[in-house]
């Protein structure tokens, strides 16, 4: 895939705004993930999402790092994502604690899948930090029998469960679509890279073919 010359400042932009967003959403899913783990019902779960907060931690460390050697300064590339994240996260407050594992299984995942979509425009070194960040090394995976334990015990789980996940759905495609398109250096990023509005409708349908199959782990109706 081409992308934009790395002495472009534009290129330089987009790769700060890039960096920053998916920084700050690591930061978000740790602090959302750790408080969630004292939600947990039993100490198992308790230390599989205190774990998977530790991943996300480790993660973000990573990635302020990798910024810390370009010269960008992190918390000047995170800071136009502050408000937008948390009126997603306002949006999208889960009412009890298995819809908060829910949105960090599916909601993440749609995340994380969009910035996989977006590091294929970026130099090789970007998209190896941004590689290791967006590997979960399968510690999310315990969600998906937390949630199919529950659909036995609870009849009425897998209807506002599947709703959850398609609000989920929309509200995370157009945080996608905000951060893709209505950011000037990122929207650079992908014209620089040859990518069409045909395209760009590709990636959202690959977005949402992932996300399907997420829910469909899960038992789910997506």
């Amino acid at each position: 895939m081409e992308h934009m010359s790395t002495e472009d400042p534009a290129y330089t932009a987009a790769v700060s705004d890039l960096l920053g967003v998916l920084a700050y959403g690591e930061l978000t899913a740790f602090i959302r993930m750790a408080v969630d783990s004292d939600l947990a019902p039993t100490l198992t779960l308790k230390s599989s999402m205190a774990g998977l907060a530790h991943t996300e931690y480790v993660q973000y460390s990573q990635l302020i790092e990798h910024m810390g050697a370009r010269g960008i300064d992190a918390e000047a590339a995170m800071a136009p994502f502050v408000t937008p994240f948390a009126a997603y996260h306002e949006r999208t407050k889960p009412r009890d604690w298995i819809e908060g594992l829910v949105k960090a299984f599916v909601g993440d995942g749609i995340a994380k899948d969009f910035y996989r979509e977006m590091s294929a425009f970026v130099d090789d070194e970007t998209r190896a930090v941004m590689g290791l960040a967006l590997d979960d090394e399968g510690q999310a995976d315990f969600v998906v029998g937390v949630v199919r334990d529950t659909l036995k015990t609870d009849r009425t789980a897998a209807g506002r469960l599947s709703l959850w996940g398609r609000r989920l759905l929309g509200e995370a495609l157009s945080q996608a679509q905000a951060v893709a398109v209505e950011r000037d250096a990122m929207s650079a990023l992908l014209v620089g890279g040859g990518v069409d509005l045909a395209e760009v409708g590709q990636m959202f349908a690959r977005l949402t073919e992932n996300h399907q199959k997420r829910m469909a782990l899960m038992g789910l109706t997506a």
